[in-house]
């Protein structure tokens, strides 16, 4: 049974829907998402509490936290740093950029340019970064959560399909509902509840977790199961555009997250039906004719997992 998992996870879930009310299961994602070892995406209005929930998880297992604001000047070396000279001991010293942290927070992402995404490609993918030739190895926590608006597009770089496909989950917060917005007014009548949360992890237990996700088991009918779905949207009428072997990969990493969350040493099939939408949905082009017909990627990710029968 994966029980520190289970019961790491419950500490900070707890933790942090002191500071982000009534969202407890998209809490759950983004943690399952950071112990997978992914990054992720939030697409969502402004105010809905994205940069709250980024802070009060860094804060949960007490790892360091940067915020960068992506803007259209913004340079490559603003996000990497840079070797500067240092007359007095004649050598070139790094000013670490805001990427050397654990958890980054990249704050619209689509208002910064092409050449600037992609400086976060590397980081992304390698945990490690380049600069001047030189690499410089993150941390195993390295966790990029970026954000960006959806109704939003004037003076926009929108991200490439393959930037996208380096995101393992695209994920929507939303509104709370009136009970929980109320109970979030009376928490900030004083203070914000983010000033007095502590830390409930240490980085030891965020190690043994990582360990103890990657003893989960993946059996072959669940790995069939995975690729069937993926294979679908790469047939399906609607879709001009499937999911790459790159989404079958964070599809089974993060079920077998969800898991050990749960207190399973092995993935079933409802961890890959809970997950699919949010996985596969931003790596799916709907082809000009669904469009027009105003099919959505929620509803034909729903049709192929309702079509695609459990492997047993």
């Amino acid at each position: 049974m994966q029980q520190i998992t289970k019961k790491l996870s419950e500490k900070i879930v707890s933790n942090v829907s002191q500071v982000i009310k009534g969202k407890d299961e998209k809490i759950k994602i983004v943690l399952a998402t950071f112990f997978s070892g992914g990054h992720i995406l939030l697409e969502d209005v402004p105010g809905t509490g994205k940069t709250m929930l980024s802070r009060a998880l860094a804060v949960s297992m007490g790892l360091d936290f940067k915020r960068i604001q992506f803007t259209p000047d913004l340079l490559p070396s603003d996000l990497t740093g840079l070797y500067i000279y240092d007359k007095n001991k004649d050598t070139f010293d790094l000013k670490k950029g805001p990427v050397f942290t654990d958890i980054l927070l990249g704050d619209e992402i689509n208002r910064a340019t092409p050449r600037t995404q992609s400086a976060l490609l590397e980081a992304m993918a390698e945990k490690q970064i380049s600069i001047d030739g030189i690499t410089h190895k993150l941390g195993n926590e390295f966790f990029v959560i970026a954000t960006q608006n959806p109704v939003e597009y004037e003076g926009t770089f929108p991200l490439p399909e393959a930037q996208l496909d380096r995101f393992s989950v695209k994920l929507s917060i939303g509104y709370a509902n009136s009970a929980e917005e109320i109970k979030m007014l009376s928490s900030q009548q004083k203070s914000h509840p983010i000033d007095s949360i502590k830390p409930v992890a240490e980085k030891e237990e965020i190690k043994k977790a990582f360990d103890e996700i990657k003893n989960v088991t993946v059996s072959d009918n669940i790995k069939e199961y995975i690729v069937n779905i993926v294979n679908e949207t790469r047939d399906h009428k609607d879709i001009l555009v499937g999911a790459s072997p790159r989404g079958s990969i964070n599809l089974m990493n993060l079920s077998r997250a969800v898991a050990a969350m749960e207190g399973r040493d092995f993935v079933i099939p409802d961890d890959i039906k809970e997950l699919s939408e949010y996985v596969l949905g931003h790596r799916i082009m709907l082809t000009a004719e669904a469009r027009l017909k105003r099919v959505n990627v929620s509803e034909t990710v729903k049709r192929i997992l309702h079509n695609v029968k459990v492997v047993v």
